[in-house]
C-alpha cells in the first residue's frame, strides 16, 4: 500500500467510534467492513492527505482512490469518493472506466451517488470535442445497462439543475 493510502487508512481508523460504526453497519447491512469514522472526519482526513502529499499526479490520485477502493470498508471508499470530488478538475474522460468499476461495486447510494452528481457530472460538464463525445457515449451506455447502479449514475449524471 503506498503512503498516502497508508495514511487515509490508518487516520480514518484513528478517528472512528463504536458508535458510528454500529450505525453504519445498521444502515449500510453486512455489505460493507466499517470504521465508524464519521462523513466530517472522512472529509478531513482527504483534506490532510492531500495537503501532507501535495506533488500527487493524475495518475498518484487515481491509483489511490483505487487502492482505497480495493479494500470493502466504507469509510476507505468513501474517502476514495471524495479524493475524486476534490480532484475532479484534473479527471480525464477515460478515468470513466475506473469509476464505472466503482459505481458497480458501490452498493449504496451513499457512494454511487456522489460519484455520478459530483465526479461524472462536472467532469462531463468541462469536457469538450472527442473527449466530451466520447464521455457522452460512455453514459447512454450506463443508461442501458443492466446493473442498476449503473442506470443510476448515468441518470444523475445527465440531470441539469
Amino acid at each position: 500500500m503506498s503512503e498516502a493510502a497508508e495514511f487515509v487508512d490508518y487516520t480514518l481508523q484513528r478517528e472512528s467510534s463504536w458508535e458510528k460504526a454500529e450505525e453504519a453497519r445498521w444502515r449500510l447491512g453486512e455489505s460493507f467492513k466499517v470504521y465508524g469514522a464519521s462523513i466530517g472526519a472522512v472529509r478531513g482526513t482527504v483534506r490532510d492527505g492531500l495537503n501532507k502529499f501535495k506533488n500527487l499526479s493524475h495518475d498518484d490520485i487515481t491509483a489511490l482512490s483505487s487502492e482505497l477502493w480495493d479494500e470493502p470498508v466504507f469509510e476507505r471508499r468513501l474517502a476514495a469518493v471524495v479524493l475524486l470530488q476534490t480532484k475532479v478538475g484534473i479527471l480525464v474522460n477515460t478515468d470513466l472506466t475506473r469509476i464505472e468499476g466503482f459505481i458497480r461495486q458501490s452498493g449504496t447510494e451513499e457512494l454511487a451517488d456522489p460519484l455520478a452528481a459530483d465526479v461524472v457530472k462536472p467532469l462531463l460538464a468541462r469536457l469538450d470535442g472527442q473527449a466530451k463525445e466520447r464521455a457522452v457515449r460512455v453514459l447512454e451506455r450506463w443508461s442501458r445497462d443492466a446493473d442498476p447502479w449503473l442506470r443510476r449514475a448515468a441518470q444523475l449524471a445527465a440531470q441539469t439543475p
